[in-house]
């Protein structure tokens, strides 16, 4: 008996995963970023930065990623994010350098703050749930914001909104190490098995450059292109890099919201109490220390989808 039970559960947490590894997405992956059929163009314009997407701006418009957005409102201002705004941060004075203040942070605020910037392309209304991708039926009948700034409380709250900047740094321990600002994984420590478990793909190095910021005390960094991967709204692809439950690269699973990692919130009735939930196991990669791996549990299996 004991062993059908045993052999039940390996079955089930195979399963799970067999399915996790070849999800397709119904939609166009560029989702919400089609930018109301002006697609790729609507945030890299090809000729003039933001004055060739007819916003005008200043003399930096367009030269990082060919940005055809204004940001310039954005620039040298002091945002306030989380827990009554103690994370503060002091925006770039302008695009040119690249920084990952600018790329994972500026950039992405040049559309998405609606206090500071105008609202642009937005609706401030999640995409997803216009579209009827919100199966779960917990979430609520209001409309789910996405303009930070301009999200239906006082104009430009922030302390509402996860922490990014400077001083949003990542926690290590437990496994999870940073050398000179470039986190990786000790083989045999608990946040190890988390990542077999799960694995660690808002962390680990990404095809670019390593997917955080480091500030000048040598501590990476949350931005919001940790936790996001703005160019693919319904599909995250595992790579050998950051493989998910050791499938060694090349795997898709669900995820949602632009979320940079396995991340399905539909999974309402399909979990057991001995299984985690990828949107749980996503947000622990930082928050590691409600982690089951964290807390002597390494059995726990992930369920995709």
């Amino acid at each position: 008996m004991k062993r059908a039970i045993l052999l039940s559960f390996v079955l089930l947490a195979l399963a799970s995963f067999a399915m996790g590894q070849n999800w397709s997405s119904t939609v166009d992956v560029l989702g919400a970023h089609q930018n109301q059929g002006r697609g790729c163009a609507g945030c890299h314009a090809p000729h003039s930065g933001s004055f060739g997407s007819g916003h005008g701006g200043v003399a930096d418009a367009g030269s990082y990623a060919l940005w055809g957005q204004d940001a310039s409102p954005l620039y040298g201002k002091t945002v306030a994010f989380g827990d009554n705004g103690r994370f503060v941060e002091v925006l770039p004075n302008g695009i040119a350098s690249g920084s990952e203040e600018v790329g994972g942070i500026l950039l992405c605020l040049s559309c998405h703050d609606g206090n500071l910037t105008p609202s642009n392309m937005m609706q401030n209304w999640s995409y997803e749930q216009q579209i009827g991708l919100l199966t779960n039926t917990t979430y609520g009948s209001q409309k789910i914001p996405t303009l930070l700034g301009n999200d239906g409380t006082t104009a430009g709250n922030y302390t509402n909104d996860h922490p990014v900047g400077l001083n949003a740094t990542i926690s290590t321990g437990n496994g999870l190490v940073s050398t000179n600002g470039v986190l990786s994984v000790t083989p045999g420590t608990p946040y190890a098995q988390f990542v077999a478990n799960y694995g660690w793909p808002s962390l680990a190095p990404g095809k670019w450059s390593n997917p955080y910021g480091v500030n000048a005390a040598g501590k990476p960094y949350v931005v919001c292109t940790t936790c996001h991967n703005q160019h693919v709204m319904t599909v995250y692809a595992s790579t050998a890099a950051s493989p998910i439950v050791g499938d060694g690269g090349g795997k898709y699973y669900a995820t949602y919201f632009f979320v940079n990692g396995p991340y399905n919130p539909n999974l309402q009735g399909k979990l057991t109490a001995g299984q985690a939930a990828s949107t749980t196991q996503f947000c622990r990669q930082c928050h590691f220390g409600e982690a089951n791996e964290a807390n002597n549990t390494n059995n726990i299996p992930t369920v995709f989808q």
